[in-house]
């Protein structure tokens, strides 16, 4: 809900240049990431070891504190500040795919998880809609606030609704037995294939991160100045749609065909589809791009996951995953960053460039491991 008119709410503390409002923006954005990138493993061994619920009303309430005071806040840097806070709690999603995936079978993870994104889409579908046009009609502040009071429910979902059950894969004592934080770390390593899939998932972030915080200015340059927000929200939005669409399609395809093949093919479908984005004139053009930008991209995610739930122990699934979205998180603080230094350089166009490059090396990349790992796969159980 707020994600659309963060570089637009930077603007409003004072009288700034073009390029400091896209570098804030990128580092605003970017900040909350740098503590989720430290705690998730933290939490998915806590997880692992103490169940994921009492992690899912602490991140609700964390996030929910965290959103409304920056609906108070008059400067760039307490707004840094608070986002910086809000990164500690910021694993609610990623905990929740930990959650389902555990308790999950294997052959059926990607569809499962593929339902679980469509869910999540859902709300990034609807969010940035909303957001814009409650920020057009009751302003910045109060967005924050209201956005604030959905996290609540959220935590009250997972307070009364929400039952984990301790679930045990196989008696294998390999399986059931405590790793330490060494040992499954040492246990990714080797697995050539998904320390892969683990790191590329952090360039995947980078990329689609890169324009995200300058993205409504890319929108007031081809569309102007009238309801900017709500239209900023659109281009964010209808990206979600794309993935709505087709993320719990994605994951029955890669159940089917295996989750490798289809995760390499959607790098590249990315790709293709972001690199027209330099080119765009008219904001509805942008917005098809994005929409199609949904249906590929949005679909690895689930994949992502699927995957780790394929190949990782159930006992230590919640560290793994936790890593995992670690470098998602990494991915997630280079990106913005990453987008608004270049944009600032040389332009937002310059940004589609970029990250059409890099989804296209990282599709190689995973490619190239894939062939040259054994041919038996070296699970980690």
């Amino acid at each position: 809900m707020v994600i659309p008119f963060l570089s637009l709410y930077i603007e409003s503390f004072g009288d700034y240049s073009k390029a400091y409002v896209q570098n804030w923006s990128g580092w605003v954005f970017a900040i909350t990431f740098v503590t989720a990138f430290i705690a998730s493993p933290i939490w998915g061994r806590f997880g692992d070891k103490y169940g994921r619920k009492p992690f899912l009303i602490a991140a609700a309430i964390g996030l929910s504190v965290s959103v409304f005071l920056m609906g108070s806040v008059n400067s760039v840097m307490a707004l840094f500040i608070l986002r910086f806070f809000m990164g500690i709690f910021t694993g609610f999603i990623s905990t929740s795919q930990a959650l389902i995936s555990t308790q999950t079978p294997k052959h059926m993870a990607g569809r499962v998880l593929g339902t679980l994104q469509t869910g999540n889409v859902t709300g990034s579908l609807m969010g940035p809609m909303l957001g814009g046009m409650l920020a057009d009609s009751v302003g910045f502040s109060t967005t924050f606030h209201i956005t604030s009071i959905t996290l609540v429910i959220a935590g009250l979902f997972v307070i009364f609704g929400l039952k984990e059950y301790k679930l045990e894969e196989s008696t294998n004592e390999t399986t059931q037995r405590n790793y330490s934080s060494k040992e499954v770390i040492l246990l990714i390593v080797r697995h050539p294939m998904l320390l892969a899939t683990m790191i590329i998932s952090m360039f995947v972030q980078i990329a689609h991160f890169s324009i995200q915080p300058i993205l409504s200015l890319y929108v007031a340059e081809l569309h102007g100045p009238i309801n900017l927000a709500f239209f900023s929200g659109i281009a964010f939005s209808i990206t979600g749609l794309g993935n709505l669409l087709m993320a719990k399609k994605w994951g029955s395809i890669a159940d089917k065909y295996g989750y490798e093949k289809i995760i390499i093919f959607l790098l590249f479908a990315s790709a293709i589809v972001y690199f027209p984005g330099a080119f765009v004139t008219d904001i509805w053009q942008l917005v098809i791009l994005r929409f199609l930008l949904g249906v590929t991209l949005g679909g690895i995610i689930p994949v992502r996951t699927a995957y780790v739930r394929q190949e990782a122990p159930v006992s230590i699934q919640g560290e793994v995953l936790g890593y995992s979205t670690s470098l998602r998180f990494l991915g997630n603080i280079i990106g913005p960053a990453l987008g608004g230094f270049i944009s600032g350089l040389y332009g937002i166009s310059s940004v589609f460039f970029f990250t059409s490059g890099l989804l296209f090396i990282s599709g190689i990349s995973l490619f190239l491991t894939r062939q040259l790992q054994p041919k038996t796969r070296a699970q980690l159980n």
